[in-house]
């Protein structure tokens, strides 16, 4: 038999050549997606946070998630969302309270001191419960949408606000009865919840679609008034607000950045890359500390001088630290990890050196 003309064997290693640095390319672009979204963590800058204490925390070694203090009595009440349950601290005895239970799933929390009540999404249960912070009896429960997260108090209207991660929507609760008085189609798969206290509004963090919807619950169907879209980020989660500065503060946990935006302007005015997976903001307005703690442990500090945020620390703090509360009184902040120092659950608290 006779071998092949030399132009077909020529196009033939160039066909089997070209399939072959398509093939590296995938593979190498893979690679790249998996690393810059899983593996790759900011440079680190030391922490400048010494350790306070170490509170043992009941219950076994599942998944916590927020996490709320009333600073005034000094009660810290943190989701043990694998539990079931809700944990009552008292950070100036460093001693456990009580345990609240009965709240299948349990993601938010929420207390508000002046009203003596602790709000809570149950989230297996699509519902939300009203607790007595006093006494820790739960009063009462209301319906939501699907997977209800995090909880943010509207004190114009009296109401609470739950965001429905998988339903999309904000269902807005009666703070006294949890009797519902509303619900929002957010247009996509929401994150975090925060009321701004100037302009009286609602943000919500459009995870699904990578917009901060801004909603009037003064009007009668509590209308979306705008929705800002948030270059550079990758499914916005987290979100809390600095009022004096009329800042907006979003963790994006696709591509693990956090963006500023002006509430003045709706414009992002920076970014910064902070550890993978950020879950929980914390704002310390005394100190104009922002701390935000990410699933991989790795914890991001920031200070804000003149509106922008410059990173001051940056490093892993424990394995599990995705939850932070901070006291504004003493500037000390709590983070409840499933495996403290002695393998079982555990509140880590510390100062910051400055």
């Amino acid at each position: 038999m006779s071998s092949p003309p030399q132009s077909w064997a020529r196009a033939h290693l160039r066909l089997v050549l070209a399939c072959g640095l398509i093939l590296v390319i995938a593979v190498v672009v893979t690679t790249v997606l998996i690393l810059t979204r899983r593996g790759h963590q900011p440079a680190p800058v030391p922490l400048g946070l010494y350790p306070a204490a170490t509170i043992p925390l009941p219950g076994d070694s599942s998944r916590f998630d927020y996490a709320s203090l009333d600073a005034g009595r000094g009660l810290l009440f943190i989701a043990h969302l694998g539990a079931s349950q809700v944990i009552e601290v008292d950070i100036h005895t460093q001693r456990v309270v009580r345990t609240i239970t009965g709240l299948p799933g349990v993601h938010g929390v929420l207390v508000l001191p002046d009203r003596h009540r602790v709000y809570a999404t149950a989230t297996d249960a699509n519902q939300m419960a009203i607790i007595d912070e006093d006494t820790g009896t739960v009063l009462g429960r209301g319906p939501t949408g699907a997977y209800p997260d995090g909880l943010a108090y509207d004190p114009q209207h009296t109401t609470v606000w739950t965001t429905n991660e998988t339903g999309g929507s904000e269902t807005i609760l009666d703070a006294t009865t949890a009797a519902p008085r509303g619900t929002i189609d957010v247009g996509g798969e929401a994150g975090n919840v925060a009321y701004d206290p100037t302009t009286r509004q609602m943000l919500v963090a459009v995870q699904g679609r990578n917009v901060l919807a801004v909603i009037d619950p003064a009007t009668a169907t509590a209308t979306i008034t705008r929705r800002v879209d948030l270059p550079g980020c990758d499914h916005d989660h987290g979100l809390t607000i600095d009022n004096t500065d009329r800042l907006a503060f979003v963790a994006c946990d696709g591509n693990a950045v956090l963006l500023t935006v002006d509430l003045n302007t709706w414009q992002v005015i920076d970014h910064h890359p902070v550890g993978q997976d950020p879950d929980v903001l914390a704002y310390d307005p005394g100190a104009h500390r922002l701390y935000v703690a990410a699933e991989s442990g790795w914890l991001t500090i920031l200070d804000v001088h003149d509106r922008r945020a410059n990173v001051t620390g940056s490093g892993h703090l424990a394995d599990g630290a995705h939850v932070v509360a901070v006291d504004p009184g003493t500037h000390r902040s709590y983070y409840p990890i499933p495996h403290g120092p002695d393998g079982h659950p555990a509140l880590l608290s510390f100062d910051p050196a400055s």
